[in-house]
C-alpha cells in the first residue's frame, strides 16, 4: 500500500470508527465481570540510522499481555518479539506504513489476543482522523487506545502535575484525546481515542494501566523494554537471557 492509498483508507476508517463507537463502545468491565487482558506493543529500530527513519531499517516489534493488578502488581501473561524491517520511511500521519505490519505480526503471535491494546501512536488526533492506534485496532478487531508524549495536532492546556489530573485536547472543536497525569510531579501523557474508545475511556484506561512510579502505562513500558532488549541482543550489546 502506498501513501495515497493509506490516506484514503484512513478517511474511511475515521468514518467507520464513529459508527462503531456509536453502537459498540469499549468500557471497563463492571465489578464482578472478568478482568480484561491488556496488551501493549512497541517497535524498536536499529541504532545508527541517520535521519528520522528509512524504509528497510532493522526493527524489533514487541507485543505483551498483562492482567491489571489483583493485589500489588501487574501480571504478565505473554510476550512476543518479531524481528523485521521498516516497511516505509517515517512520515508524520503515515506511521502505519512503517510499523503497522510488524506490530500486527507480533500481536498475532500472542497465545491469546488482548481485550484492549495500548499503542505508541495517535488515534483520532490525526490529519484524517485515523492514526495508527485506531488503524491497528480496526485491522485486528481489537479495542485500542494510543499513548504518546505529546499531541500531533490537537491542542489544549496541560493539567496540574498531580496523578489523575486530566484536561481535554481538541481538534477542529472536537475532543479527540486527553492529557492525563499518571505520575505526580511529572509531565502528563496523551491518551488518544482509538478503535471503539473515546477520550474519556482512553484516559480511564491509561490510569488503570499505570502505577504512581512511572509515566508510561505498564503494558507499553514492558513492550518497550522487551523490544529494546531484543534489539540489544541482536546487535551484540547484551547477552540473551532466558526466563525459567
Amino acid at each position: 500500500m502506498g501513501a495515497e492509498a493509506l490516506a484514503e483508507e484512513q478517511l474511511e476508517l475515521a468514518a467507520a470508527a464513529d459508527a462503531v463507537l456509536a453502537v459498540n463502545p469499549w468500557r471497563w468491565p463492571a465489578s464482578g465481570e472478568p478482568v480484561p487482558l491488556l496488551g501493549g506493543c512497541f517497535v524498536a529500530f536499529a541504532f545508527g540510522q541517520a535521519g528520522p527513519g528509512h524504509a528497510g531499517d532493522g526493527a524489533w516489534a514487541a507485543a505483551i499481555t498483562v492482567f491489571p493488578p489483583s493485589g500489588r502488581s501487574f501480571h504478565t501473561e505473554d510476550e512476543v518479539v518479531v524481528a523485521g524491517s521498516a516497511g516505509a520511511a517515517y512520515v508524520p500521519g503515515l506511521l502505519a506504513l512503517r510499523e503497522g505490519p510488524l506490530l500486527a505480526a507480533a500481536i498475532g503471535a500472542l497465545r491469546r489476543g488482548p481485550d484492549l491494546l495500548l499503542v505508541d501512536a495517535t488515534g483520532r488526533d490525526h490529519p484524517r482522523g485515523a492514526g495508527m492506534a485506531l488503524h491497528l485496532g480496526a485491522v485486528l478487531g481489537i479495542a485500542t487506545i494510543g499513548v504518546t508524549r505529546r499531541p500531533l495536532l490537537a491542542e489544549g492546556p496541560s493539567p496540574v502535575q498531580l496523578r489523575g489530573a486530566s484536561s481535554p485536547l481538541l481538534l477542529g472543536g472536537l475532543e479527540v484525546a486527553r492529557w492525563i497525569c499518571t505520575r505526580s510531579g511529572a509531565s502528563p501523557v496523551v491518551a488518544h481515542a482509538g478503535w471503539r474508545t473515546d477520550p474519556g475511556t482512553a484516559a480511564e484506561i491509561v490510569m488503570a494501566a499505570s502505577t504512581p512510579a512511572a509515566r508510561a502505562p505498564v503494558p507499553l513500558r514492558e513492550a518497550r523494554r522487551v523490544a529494546r532488549e531484543s534489539r540489544a541482543v541482536a546487535e551484540g550489546r547484551k547477552r540473551a537471557t532466558f526466563r525459567a
